[in-house]
C-alpha cells in the first residue's frame, strides 16, 4: 500500500517536472523569438532613419519628426514611400520641405478618396 502510493507520487512528480521543463523551454523559445524580432525591427528602423538623413533636407526632417509625433503610423508610411520613390529615382535628393508637403498632401488625398455608396 505504501509502495503503491509512493510510486504514484513519484510518477506524478516526474510528470509535473516534465511539464514544467516543457513550459520553461517554450517560454525561452518565445522570449528568444521576441528578441530576434525586436532586433530586426531596430535594424529596419535604423536603416529608415539613415535613409531619411540622406533623402531629406534638415527642414523636411523636422517636418517628418512633427508628423511622427502626431501620427506615427502615417510617418512610417511616408518614410517607406520616400525610400521607394528614391530607389525608383522619382525624387531628387535632398527632398525639400515644400516637396515633402506635396507628398504628404498626396497621401492625404489618397486616404480621403474612399467613399461610401449606399445601394
Amino acid at each position: 500500500m505504501v509502495d503503491n502510493t509512493s510510486s504514484e507520487l513519484e510518477a506524478f512528480r516526474l510528470r509535473r517536472q516534465q511539464e514544467l521543463q516543457q513550459q520553461l523551454a517554450q517560454q525561452a523559445k518565445q522570449q528568444a523569438d521576441a528578441e530576434v524580432e525586436s532586433q530586426a525591427k531596430a535594424v529596419e528602423q535604423n536603416a529608415l532613419d539613415s535613409a531619411m538623413r540622406t533623402i531629406l533636407s534638415p527642414e523636411a526632417r523636422g517636418r517628418l519628426t512633427n508628423v511622427s509625433l502626431v501620427d506615427p503610423s502615417r510617418a512610417e508610411l511616408l518614410k517607406k514611400q520616400l525610400v521607394n520613390l528614391h530607389q525608383e529615382s522619382k525624387i531628387s535628393v535632398p527632398v525639400s520641405d515644400e516637396q515633402l508637403k506635396r507628398i504628404l498632401a498626396n497621401l492625404s488625398k489618397s486616404r480621403r478618396s474612399a467613399s461610401i455608396r449606399r445601394i
